[in-house]
């Protein structure tokens, strides 16, 4: 069940320009389905974000393969997420092989996801906390990925990355954000590439938007 819709999705994320064959086969595998409520699964493969419930959505797929792609990483690297959310786009790092952690602040969302992960059987570190100022404790990471729009790239995070790794981030207002990609190349040093348009709930937290 749902195959077919999984296999047009990831050939409309093809068409529009999604190159990393590793992304495309880890979205083709991953069941977008079990990571939405029940309500809106016959939507579950349309190129759309979606409610998961608490104010927050899962993310539309040709996002999460945009910021899936350049993170640009390899089997065997450590990645962070920020705002685990349904699950999904770590359900998509793991199955390409990445070591991942992953930090949500809503308590109900966090429970509900990592019983989703004991279910699916996905070795995935969960945190409960303030994804703003990262989880220190597994620093540096070869990748870090935030899926809440920030009003500046938080330092704490530009600090856990490692020389080389990129920190794949949305920075604008609370409506719409650019896609910032930070690739550090020393200690202080960051090279900056930039793609608009996107749309992302706030990232909430010490070194985000404070909460209303």
């Amino acid at each position: 069940m749902y195959e077919i819709e999984r296999k047009e999705l990831v050939d409309s994320l093809r068409r529009k320009g999604i190159k990393d064959e590793a992304v495309l086969s880890a979205m083709e595998k991953v069941e977008r389905h079990l990571f939405v409520p029940e309500a809106v699964r016959p939507h579950a493969y349309e190129d759309i974000a979606l409610p998961i419930g608490y104010g927050q959505t899962i993310s539309q797929p040709y996002t999460v393969a945009v910021m899936t792609e350049q993170l640009k990483l390899k089997p065997g690297q450590k990645v962070l997420e920020i705002g685990t959310g349904s699950g999904y786009q770590a359900a998509i790092l793991l199955e390409m092989g990445l070591k991942v952690y992953t930090i949500e602040r809503q308590p109900e969302i966090y429970l509900r996801t990592q019983k989703l992960f004991d279910k699916l059987g996905l070795r995935i570190l969960m945190k409960l906390g303030d994804g703003t100022i990262g989880w220190e404790q597994y620093a540096p990471y070869d990748g870090i990925i935030v899926t809440a729009g920030s009003p500046a790239i938080p330092e704490k995070l530009k600090k856990q990355l490692a020389i080389g790794g990129r920190l794949v981030i949305p920075v604008g207002d609370r409506v719409s954000q650019t896609l910032t990609i930070l690739t550090k190349l020393d200690e202080n040093k960051f090279d900056v590439e930039k793609i608009p348009q996107f749309a992302f709930v706030p990232l909430i937290g010490r070194e985000g938007w404070k909460e209303k």
